[in-house]
């Protein structure tokens, strides 16, 4: 393949630009998605190359949007349904979860959903309490859900297209302080199956496990921490559901130590439900109890410096490396 450098956002935006023009099944509806190319501009051009038919704007109405993705999946068509934030998520949450994730059990797989919802999660824009959540881990929870949280440019592109390939629903969150990040991406079109992670960063000493845009941050800490020998294996998993633990047990069999990163609040996060995996299927290979680091248990803050307070980073998960190396 052929590899050249794009942002996040814009390999997203390539990504659906190619699998429209490969399946003419696929259309996307939403609030500002078509005139205006979507709240952070990841659906651009898409109007103009596949017209009114394929990309519609949509009232204020998230329910009335899914709704409308949950019935077009269901009579065999592809529809990408954008919520913007994923906090508006809650809005829609009837129709996500007993609708599109039940609708093929309850119908003993006679109807496929094959929904592509996308959305945008997580804090570092000073955009407040109901726009900067990461909810990821309510999500997962849902049986018959899949969910994506790329870390990269490569992922936001292969795993937009692996989702809406996909014939079950899936949930993509972008991550918006991630939008202008630069990284290789392959110009042909391609997928990212679900289930498969990443191992970002290969190391001895310990393994942290990253989420979204935990990723980047944890491979800061690893180069601040090799330049006192120790080593680092960072595992990006990609999805949360499905999760692919075996990868995440092996690092752990190697390395002896975990510690878990997410930028959700610890109470309850993925972190916890990672953790018991790992306690499970690789306990005695611990030198040390399994850590987390994630945010508090509160609301994200508005004011960018409370904000900074409240989202792990770099410095964080090395002084949390520390701690765990110097655990028994």
């Amino acid at each position: 393949m052929s590899t050249r450098e794009l942002t996040y956002v814009k390999a997203f935006n390539e990504g659906m630009h190619q699998i429209m023009a490969e399946d003419p099944d696929v259309f996307l509806i939403g609030e500002d998605v078509a005139g205006y190319g979507g709240v952070f501009h990841m659906f651009d051009g898409l109007l103009d190359t596949y017209g009114q038919k394929r990309v519609k704007d949509t009232p204020i109405a998230e329910q009335a949007i899914i709704g409308l993705g949950v019935g077009a999946a269901a009579r065999g068509l592809r529809p990408v349904c954008d919520l913007m934030f994923m906090d508006f998520i809650g809005v829609a949450m009837d129709q996500i979860f007993n609708q599109a994730a039940k609708m093929k059990y309850m119908f003993g797989g006679a109807v496929s959903v094959p929904l592509t919802i996308t959305t945008a999660g997580g804090a570092g824009m000073s955009a407040a309490a109901q726009h900067s959540q990461s909810l990821e881990a309510w999500l997962a929870h849902i049986p018959g859900l899949k969910v994506a949280l790329p870390a990269t440019p490569y992922d936001a592109k292969g795993l937009i297209v692996g989702a809406i390939r996909d014939d079950n629903p899936t949930i993509v969150v972008l991550q918006k302080k991630m939008l202008g990040v630069k990284g290789p991406v392959p110009e042909e079109l391609y997928a990212i199956p679900f289930g498969e992670a990443h191992v970002a960063r290969e190391g001895t000493d310990t393994t942290i496990v990253a989420i979204a845009r935990m990723v980047p941050e944890a491979l800061k800490a690893a180069e601040m921490l090799a330049s006192d020998g120790i080593s680092v294996e960072v595992i990006d998993p990609r999805t949360v559901q499905p999760l692919d633990t075996d990868t995440i047990v092996a690092s752990v069999k190697k390395t002896n130590r975990a510690l878990i990163v997410h930028e959700a609040v610890e109470f309850g996060g993925i972190g916890a439900e990672i953790s018991s995996q790992i306690q499970e299927e690789a306990f005695d290979y611990l030198d040390a109890p399994v850590a987390r680091l994630a945010a508090p248990f509160a609301p994200v803050p508005y004011a960018p410096i409370l904000e900074n307070a409240y989202v792990p980073d770099a410095a964080r998960i090395e002084q949390a490396v520390r701690r765990l190396l110097e655990r028994k």
